[in-house]
């Protein structure tokens, strides 16, 4: 049996295999930030994909802390209430463990979707806002400077994020990610080339972790251990200056040490100028495994560029992750999983109102190959 379908126990849940599907930002919510027909397509495909489970889009803890204004929010009962009943829906046709990530986007909020504009800042008019980060800099030159955090600032946004995670605990979820990775406001404070504060908050890396690990604790002690609990991270950034890999290892050990059951680990978008070969398949995947070789004991997942079963499942042999987070792949073939199972030469689990169209039932048609 290859390890790409291959059980895991991840906490309290045992997954079918080690295909993820990671968050993906849609931004097709309204202006009020509840979910739409679209997640409802859009998260329901992923129920039936074959991967073992599916992390929502992030969700904003706050307005302020939303990507752009068409983000999902989970900062009042309406959005949680709909999220409940989209999961309800989804549940009547699949098992598969659905999850939501949180989040709060700091100096990177307030913007158009990408393919608007190439996601520009958003002036007061057109629905955007002020901004707050660790510092007073900009994402890019001429982006609105953001207003530093001060103290009672961070106590409300922590206070957010313990608020978004009851909720999303009443909405019915199956577990829950914290999102401290991709330049959004955890990640902001984790790196030195956005965080240049002069407090206990900035300088060195104990420091800069302090907010993201005051966070993840208050979230570790209210999230019950029966549902699993995770965190994404940057590994590192593809810009000179930025959050290096020994940092973020030690900041791994910290989230394992507080009982995260799962690390994902990315890299970059801290910086606009940033270089990162992501053309280059499975080019996130050194960070993961430095993580995995730190702490053997932590389940991590890996992502970036990992299209071809045979590569997942290779990654999984050499002990560099645990799992295999698979985002634009399943995008373009949302049954990535089932054709990479048809690839290992394992059983492929079509839904069962797909089965009888599925490889068996089409003479002659030689599956496509993830």
């Amino acid at each position: 049996m290859s390890l790409l379908f291959s059980p895991l126990k991840v906490g309290p849940l045992t997954l079918k295999n080690r295909i993820v599907v990671p968050p993906m930002s849609q931004y097709s919510a309204g202006s009020d930030g509840v979910v739409a027909p679209w997640h409802a397509r859009h998260i329901g495909s992923l129920a039936i994909s074959g991967a073992s489970m599916v992390i929502s889009e992030a969700l904003g803890v706050t307005p302020d802390g939303r990507i752009t204004p068409h983000c999902l929010g989970l900062w009042n009962d309406t959005q949680a209430r709909a999220l409940q009943k989209l999961l309800t829906d989804i549940r009547t046709y699949s098992d598969t463990p659905i999850g939501v990530q949180l989040n709060h986007a700091g100096r990177k909020a307030g913007t158009s979707p990408p393919w608007i504009e190439h996601g520009a800042p958003l002036g007061s008019e057109q629905g955007g806002w002020h901004t707050v980060a660790p510092s007073a800099v900009p994402w890019r030159p001429g982006w609105p400077v953001p207003e530093a955090l001060d103290e009672p600032g961070m106590d409300r946004i922590l206070q957010a994020f313990i608020s978004a995670a009851r909720r999303a605990l009443e909405a019915g979820v199956d577990f829950a990610e914290l999102l401290a990775a991709n330049g959004y406001l955890l990640s902001q404070f984790l790196s030195p080339l956005s965080n240049q504060r002069r407090d206990d908050y900035g300088g060195s890396p104990e420091n800069r972790m302090r907010f993201p690990l005051r966070v993840a604790q208050a979230l570790r002690e209210i999230w019950p251990a029966s549902l699993p609990l995770g965190v994404r991270f940057n590994g590192g950034e593809f810009a000179d200056g930025g959050l290096e890999l020994a940092e973020a290892v030690q900041f791994a050990r910290e989230l394992h040490r507080l009982g995260y059951d799962y690390l994902s680990v990315s890299g970059g978008y801290n910086v606009y100028n940033e270089t990162p070969p992501a053309g280059q398949q499975g080019y996130m995947v050194p960070f993961a495994a430095a993580v995995k070789a730190a702490l053997p004991d932590a389940i991590v997942i890996t992502v970036g560029m990992i299209y071809e079963a045979k590569q997942a499942d290779a990654i999984l042999q050499e002990r560099k992750a645990d799992l295999i987070a698979v985002g634009r792949a399943i995008l373009d073939d949302p049954h990535w999983p089932i054709h990479a199972a048809i690839a290992m030469g394992e059983k492929a689990s079509w839904p069962k109102p797909y089965d009888r169209f599925g490889s068996r039932g089409w003479p002659g048609h030689k599956p496509q190959e993830a």
